[in-house]
């Protein structure tokens, strides 16, 4: 499995961006796909994800409202849709999948077992 993580970029405080993660290497109907993200000096933490079927759709609180996950069946890719950004969202973003029939951890936190390379946004204040 490959991820392929995309739309980073510097944006000024209450605007918006939009991530997409190209999957690639499976079928991806018993996955769970998520974005994290690592902002400097802190701990990755979880942002959103979805479950690729069903579309069941989770969120970190501190996303809730501003940040919306979607998935594109043809095209195997996940998309951030980042709204109202704040200079604390500044983080580098990562795509994770996670198969479901092969973990006991159905939730959407981890462990993930694949992830991307991690696309950079910067909100300037």
């Amino acid at each position: 499995v490959q991820l392929q993580a995309s739309g980073g970029g510097l944006v000024q405080a209450g605007g918006s961006l939009r991530l997409s993660c190209a999957a690639s290497g499976s079928t991806f109907n018993n996955y769970m796909m998520a974005w994290f993200r690592q902002a400097p000096g802190k701990e990755r933490e979880f942002v959103a994800a979805i479950r690729w079927s069903g579309g069941l759709i989770y969120y970190a609180n501190s996303v809730k409202g501003r940040f919306s996950i979607s998935k594109d069946d043809a095209k195997n890719m996940v998309n951030l849709q980042m709204n109202s950004l704040k200079y604390e969202d500044t983080a580098v973003y990562y795509c994770a999948a996670k198969d479901l029939t092969r973990t006991k951890v159905v939730g959407p936190r981890g462990p993930y077992d694949y992830w991307g390379q991690g696309t950079l946004v910067t909100v300037s204040s």
